[in-house]
């Protein structure tokens, strides 16, 4: 079997490795899978493995939990890392666990971390060795397998979601490190508070920060740790982001929906973690126009040209300057009134118009820039607006024959919407006495 846990560690093995948790005892956090009585304690109880997806942030265990499975039952333990392997790494695995049946008829656990990343085929490889009961599959993903992780193969695997770590657990873990490891060193608690919040519940990358941390402090021959040290040691306090998972795209509904909600300040915060997590401005401000357009619409028509605006600001500017834009737009956008009578209008229209059938303009609506168009009556009857009393035509037809008035755009009563609506409601009135005189 592998060497799951190796006694001997060297000198140089990264902390992450020196604190890997030996027992599930020692696992912090997840105790909605790991407290007595829970799905995952009870997977380690029953005697017998099954396959299962493990998906959560990164630091939350999941490797840990793999390992401490295989030690559990006593399975051959194998590792793949699907941005590493391919095919040839796979047949490798599943010649091993033959062998290791045939000679000693233990079980083998297969880990797959970053799971997601294998694609349909590679995912399918699994699937019969799994219901022969060749190999038990642990698969390790920090996007939404739902989408990323094959139907096949997601039915045939329990999936458990790790939380990620709170203060308290990055606490006590912070905690074990000073007295197992570096007792020597004196923390604040600015610098103790600074490090569990760079670590964004993510206990691989507080290990790692600690580990930046005593390389600095041993630079510089200090025992105490301050919080100027912290912030000397990390160039730049960066927050877990995933440009391309699901974390980019929770975060980027949070910013739509704290602008939808009227909640500057929510908004403002979701749109500077973006922007500090390296998210693209042109993107975001592509996003804000969005929001002017689907949430504030004609309630505030200046709201479309500030979001556009903000995105020319940028091309213009660059960073920081063209990044004040976005925010000046991102706040404009939550304290103006909110409408999606435009957005819903146009939902509804295209609803319509991809199930009717295609109706002909009518005559008098029809453009006759030649004589045989006018010949057939192309525009006769047309009603030129201006020329009618107050500049609207009372009683004229402007859909196709034979259809109601749908009246997919119903103005809000807020904002320049409630004028807006005042305004229809009076020339529907001349529409209404227009068609009583005829």
């Amino acid at each position: 079997m592998s060497d799951l846990f190796p006694g001997a560690q060297p000198p140089h093995a990264p902390l992450a490795e020196l604190m890997r948790p030996r027992t599930l005892d020692e696992v912090l956090g997840q105790t909605h899978l790991l407290g007595p009585g829970k799905p995952l304690r009870l997977a380690f109880e029953s005697g017998t493995p099954h396959s299962m997806i493990l998906w959560g942030p990164p630091g939350t265990g999941k490797t840990t939990l793999a390992r401490l499975m295989a030690q559990a039952f006593d399975a051959e333990f194998i590792a793949l890392s699907a941005v590493l392997s391919g095919v040839k790494e796979i047949r490798e695995a599943i010649a091993r666990a033959e062998q290791v049946a045939a000679g000693s008829g233990r079980r083998t656990i297969v880990f797959v971390d970053e799971v997601h990343r294998f694609n349909k085929a590679q995912q399918d490889a699994f699937l019969p060795y799994v219901e022969r009961g060749l190999i038990t599959l642990i698969g390790a993903t920090t996007e939404n397998p739902s989408f990323e992780v094959n139907s096949a193969l997601l039915s045939r695997a329990a999936v458990y979601v790790l939380n990620g770590l709170s203060d308290e657990d990055l606490g006590a873990l912070f905690e074990r490190v000073r007295a197992r490891v570096f007792p020597e060193l004196d923390f604040s608690e600015d610098a103790r508070a600074r490090l569990i919040g760079f670590a964004d519940g993510d206990a691989r990358r507080l290990l790692n920060t600690l580990e930046l941390v005593r390389g600095a402090a041993q630079a510089a021959a200090i025992r105490r740790v301050e919080a100027a040290l912290v912030d000397e040691a990390l160039s730049r306090s960066l927050r877990r982001f995933d440009k391309g998972g699901e974390q980019f795209y929770d975060q980027i509904s949070a910013l739509h929906k704290s602008v939808r909600g009227s909640n500057p300040d929510a908004a403002l915060y979701w749109l500077v973690r973006m922007l500090e997590g390296g998210a693209d401005p042109l993107y975001l401000g592509r996003r804000v126009v969005r929001m002017a357009v689907e949430d504030v619409g004609l309630a505030d028509p200046r709201a479309l040209q500030i979001a556009l605006d903000a995105c020319a600001t940028y091309e213009r500017l660059g960073s920081p300057e063209g990044e004040l834009a976005l925010a000046h737009a991102v706040i404009f956008m939550a304290c103006a009134a909110k409408s999606n009578a435009v957005y819903v209008a146009y939902q509804a229209a295209r609803e319509f118009v991809g199930r009717d059938k295609t109706r002909p303009v009518p005559l008098h609506l029809r453009n006759a820039p030649a004589r045989l168009m006018k010949d057939l009556g192309y525009g006769e009857g047309y009603r030129y607006a201006h020329d009618e009393a107050q500049g609207y035509a009372a009683g004229e037809r402007y859909l196709p024959e034979g259809m109601d008035a749908p009246e997919w755009y119903r103005p809000s009563d807020r904002g320049l919407e409630a004028k807006i609506a005042e305004k229809l409601r009076q020339l529907r009135e001349l529409d209404r006495r227009a068609n009583d005189d005829k």
